[in-house]
């Protein structure tokens, strides 16, 4: 019997509902798919249910690969790496359908790893749909005015359409973790704001959002040498909050920020 690891924030995913729920958010068949964190294979068993044309899973752990390896023999391409170290464009020339029961301790940076790193034009993927902490999840799907809202709400709406499938009690996991969790689609958008580096987008979100309960005016200084007329431009004002601006004020900053640095 496999343990869970807690430093691999590892909670299997056993209710049988759930698992099928997952598989029929979106058509599997003679589809290439990338599985994340399968785990014991559980979500795994289902995604084959549907015949895909391709299954790839990527697992960190070297007992859970071998014990997939075991399960699944050569029905799955099992790549034992840490997926923070993949690129995953170089795995297949097919877009990918990509399920997720991502480790609680790194998923925002992997959901973060994957925005900042796409092409212009070229998505690697046709669709995520991942699994977040709730309070997490809450913070992605978020729109402005919203304490929830943040940097990952930003960066997330930048290239995706985002949706919400359902919660998830924390008694369909093994073991049972201490918060409920969530389940978001991801799909791409076909037309979303120009930014030449996306490595901008954490730069002037961190900045602002560092001190989100004070006023606007210090971050904005900081990044922009008191430039008042960029402000009068976008129809900011600097007495508000981070919070308080949408997407898309926050897109048009990183491109002034992107102007000024030449």
């Amino acid at each position: 019997m496999i343990k869970a690891k807690k430093s691999l924030g590892q909670n299997f995913l056993i209710d049988q509902n759930i698992l099928k729920k997952i598989v029929n958010i979106t058509e599997i068949k003679n589809k290439t798919v990338l599985e994340v964190g399968p785990g014991t294979g559980n979500l795994t068993y289902h995604i084959l249910s549907k015949k895909p044309k391709k299954i790839y899973v990527i697992e960190k752990d070297e007992d859970l690969a071998i014990k997939l390896f075991n399960n699944f023999k050569d029905k799955i391409e099992i790549i034992n790496k840490d997926i923070l170290l993949i690129n995953e464009k170089n795995l297949d020339n097919d877009k990918f359908i990509v399920f997720g029961n991502l480790p609680y301790n790194i998923s925002t940076e992997i959901l973060s790893k994957w925005i900042l790193n796409l092409d212009r034009k070229e998505f690697w993927f046709s669709c995520l749909i991942l699994m977040f902490q709730k309070e997490v999840a809450d913070r992605i799907i978020s729109e402005f005015n919203s304490t929830k809202y943040g940097r990952i709400s930003i960066l997330s709406n930048w290239k995706l359409d985002i949706k919400k499938i359902c919660d998830i009690k924390s008694t369909s996991f093994s073991p049972r973790p201490r918060v409920d969790s969530s389940l978001i689609y991801f799909k791409p958008k076909q037309f979303f704001f120009d930014i030449n580096n996306p490595k901008n987008i954490e730069k002037v979100t961190r900045i602002f959002f560092n001190q989100r309960r004070k006023m606007l005016k210090k971050p904005f200084n900081q990044l922009f040498d008191g430039n008042i007329e960029i402000a009068r431009k976008l129809n900011i004002d600097l007495s508000l909050r981070p919070q308080n601006l949408d997407f898309e004020t926050y897109y048009k900053l990183v491109r002034e920020y992107e102007n000024l640095r030449g």
